[in-house]
């Protein structure tokens, strides 16, 4: 069986076992997704007069670092949050949170001094890895993620989210944690004290309840992209599914960084669990930097917004979508596409 075949097989078995309760899923209401305006670090753009003035712009998701919102052993510094909250509310926009523990760049720590001073935490972050060809002979240090698996470095995470959650709890419109997918390698060469690919999943499953219970208004979401040690459809382990299954349970959402819908390597992995998602678990997906360039695989031609809309409304049934700035897609295609979309143009 070619690649292809078993793709498209893996997607149907999935897609039917998660649909075995046909009525309940009929049942489940089709809704317009959100639209949001994805910042980033960039969080005095929620000035902009093309953002405030879009009607179908809901709000703005903006990133805070683990290390900004505490920077000293349980000092907790939320002003930053509480400041652009106040301006989105007055201006009748909500705020999406994304929380970041992890980075992508070498020089960049997104973790608090503390954890990687005391001991007790094992330095508080591992250096992930890129790996060209999957040769994991010759890696290439591509940023820092901090020891989910790790319960004492995980009770300090859970600790920032009580903090978070205390104030800002119904306020916000939700929280979302920075995906699952690490880069370890597959050998054990390269991974870090105390990690095993089980150990990473009920970390993070811990990490999930934890967030679910102390946000009981306000969204939770997961960027449940990939998980190490398994790659679907051919070696599942069942790692992602397990980690959809337990969202399900506990009622947070689900979703991932990258809205990519002629990605094989994403159509075999997470976007199958997201549209199979229980009736009552919310799920968002950002448009982020380069996703506007992808290209159809059978007719090269570029994705346009429409195409990225109607997947994630349809496809996916996302309730939020997280539009990134990335120029000159963001001037010239999203924020007219959304102009239109608050006119009630057809879509």
């Amino acid at each position: 069986m070619n690649s292809r075949k078993a793709l498209l097989l893996w997607t149907i078995l999935l897609l039917g076992a998660a649909h075995a309760d046909a009525t309940a899923q009929l049942a489940r209401e089709v809704a317009t997704p959100a639209n949001f305006i994805y910042f980033g670090l960039e969080r005095s753009r929620i000035a902009e007069a093309e953002f405030l003035d879009t009607e179908a712009i809901v709000g703005a998701q903006l990133k805070y670092t683990w290390r900004e919102l505490e920077p000293d052993r349980d000092r907790y510094e939320l002003q930053p949050v509480l400041q652009d909250l106040a301006f989105l509310e007055r201006h009748g926009k909500r705020l999406f949170i994304q929380l970041q523990d992890v980075s992508f760049e070498e020089a960049i720590v997104n973790v608090p001094d503390y954890l990687r001073n005391d001991p007790v935490f094992g330095g508080g972050v591992a250096r992930q890895y890129a790996f060209e060809d999957d040769d994991e002979s010759v890696p290439i240090a591509e940023g820092w993620v901090a020891r989910r698996w790790d319960p004492a470095v995980r009770d300090r995470f859970v600790k920032l989210l009580s903090a978070l959650g205390e104030v800002l709890d119904g306020r916000i419109e939700g929280l979302s944690l920075a995906e699952t997918s690490i880069g370890f390698g597959e050998s054990g060469e390269l991974h870090p004290p105390g990690f095993s690919f089980e150990s990473y999943l009920e970390g993070l499953k811990a990490i999930m309840t934890a967030a679910g219970d102390i946000f009981r208004e306000s969204r939770v979401i997961l960027y449940a992209n990939f998980m190490p040690g398994e790659g679907l459809p051919r070696r599942d382990q069942g790692y992602l599914r397990r980690i959809y299954e337990h969202a399900d349970r506990v009622g947070v959402g689900v979703g991932g960084p990258d809205l990519l819908p002629h990605r094989p390597w994403q159509q075999a992995h997470s976007y199958p669990l997201i549209a199979a998602r229980a009736p009552h678990t919310v799920a968002g997906s950002a448009v982020q930097w380069g996703n506007l360039d992808d290209r159809n695989r059978e007719t090269g031609e570029r994705v346009t917004v429409d195409e990225l809309y109607r997947f994630a409304r349809d496809g996916l049934r996302l309730d939020y979508i997280f539009w990134g700035t990335q120029e000159p897609h963001y001037s010239d295609e999203i924020l007219p596409y959304l102009r239109n979309l608050a006119r009630g143009g057809e879509r």
